[in-house]
């Protein structure tokens, strides 16, 4: 089993270059499909969840070829197979297939997914886009089967905005026929970076980011070439990092804009903020002043770092409340920072985190952001080392984490027991 080992009480110093996003990168792959002929998607991150993407295309018959962060994908030879199980099991976002192979195929048989499992993530907003433009969808051993002898626009409006649910019915509806509308679609950047993909392929897609999106469905997409915008959560993290050690960190190749939210947070906690066209620097102080956070989607503070920031509101004076209203169990860090003396009760969706120092301790990752909170909390303890366990998590979101960590001057490693 491997694990993080964490000496900490050095401030991070120098100079971060930001992966591209994971997020976006879980549902471009399967966008591929969609097309004729090659896709091309040039800054990929280098994570555990698209080697297994990778897998799965590879399994469909695409011809998939790596060099560096750019990935081609060649799906001219794909062909429709049901994966009720495999691959698809380890990944949380591999229901992105199902509107991918109903697009292409007007068939599919996903197994439901795997990965992070902090909260489940119904798929009742998904199922009820598809069924909109056609589809029939039982659930049958454990595996969704889709089938539609054609697919027909449609309007659809989501209950409760999810990111998982637009882009998932976007995909489906890019080969329907006719006009599909998406109301009370989710905004997040990742969905802009989904339709551009698209529109490249050949695609009409108006009003991603806002709330109504329109697809007017085309019968064949071609392929294209397409760079990945930056990954905000990785930025963010790297962001809080440098505030919880006080270093003086440049967080390069960001859309500053896509982490608003969280800059203004730390802003108001005393932390030093200097924004440029395409990176941020932070700037830690010694004092912190305790403040309010609520997760909500976005354009409001990011779910996905709510972890990372109850480390470093561990380090500001006085108390802190942190609510997340966007998942309402996406509190499994806090036992596991309560073994380093985090003084934290949750009541309901919130976090009440009283500052205060935080000791060398063994801990284990139970999903992917906790494991980046807990590496925080551990590069803010002086003495003893911080073992992490749980490092699979992570490696799922963070790519060259620990030589990114070394290279800003922290003392981080690897350790197989």
């Amino acid at each position: 089993m491997e694990k993080l080992m964490i000496s900490g009480g050095r401030p991070l110093q120098g100079t971060v270059t930001i992966s591209g996003a994971k997020n976006s990168a879980i549902a471009l792959i399967p966008a591929a499909i969609l097309a004729e002929s090659e896709v091309i998607l040039d800054n990929l991150p280098l994570l555990s969840d698209v080697a297994v993407y990778s897998e799965i295309l590879e399994e469909l018959g695409a011809n998939v070829s790596w060099e560096g962060n750019q990935m081609r994908i060649d799906p001219t030879h794909i062909i429709s197979l049901p994966m009720p199980n495999g691959p698809v099991k380890k990944l949380r976002a591999s229901y992105y297939m199902m509107g991918a192979m109903l697009g292409r195929f007007k068939e599919a048989v996903i197994g439901l997914p795997g990965g992070c499992n902090f909260e489940p993530r119904p798929i009742d907003q998904h199922i009820k886009g598809f069924e909109a433009l056609g589809a029939t969808v039982t659930n049958e051993h454990g595996a969704i089967h889709l089938h539609a002898k054609e697919l027909k626009g449609a309007k659809i409006y989501l209950d409760v905005v999810s990111v998982g649910a637009t882009i998932n019915i976007m995909l489906a509806a890019t080969r329907a026929k006719g006009s599909t509308i998406i109301e009370n679609a989710a905004k997040e950047p990742e969905i802009i970076d989904v339709a551009t993909l698209l529109n490249s392929m050949g695609a009409s897609i108006k009003g991603a980011g806002t709330e109504t999106i329109r697809i007017e469905g085309k019968s064949e997409l071609r392929g294209c070439r397409h760079s990945i915008i930056p990954d905000r959560i990785q930025a963010g993290t790297y962001m809080i990092a440098a505030a919880a050690t006080r270093g003086n960190v440049l967080i390069d190749n960001v859309i500053p804009k896509h982490l608003e939210a969280l800059t203004a947070k730390l802003i108001e906690m005393g932390v030093g903020i200097e924004e440029l066209d395409e990176s941020i620097r932070v700037i830690g102080k010694e004092k912190y002043e305790s403040i309010d956070v609520k997760a909500l989607v976005y354009p409001g503070f990011a779910t996905d770092l709510q972890s990372p920031m109850t480390s470093l509101l561990t380090q500001a004076d006085g108390v802190s409340v942190l609510s997340d209203f966007v998942y309402s169990n996406r509190f499994k860090h806090v036992p596991e920072l309560a073994r380093m003396g985090a003084k934290i009760r949750v009541e309901g969706r919130s976090a009440i985190i009283e500052g205060h120092p935080l000791n060398a301790a063994k801990v284990k990752a139970t999903d992917l952001r906790a494991g980046a909170a807990l590496v925080i909390a551990g590069l803010t303890v002086s003495e003893g080392i911080t073992e992490v366990t749980g490092v699979e998590f992570i490696d799922r979101g963070y790519d060259h984490l620990v030589t990114n960590l070394r290279e800003l001057g922290a003392d981080v490693w690897r350790q197989n027991d």
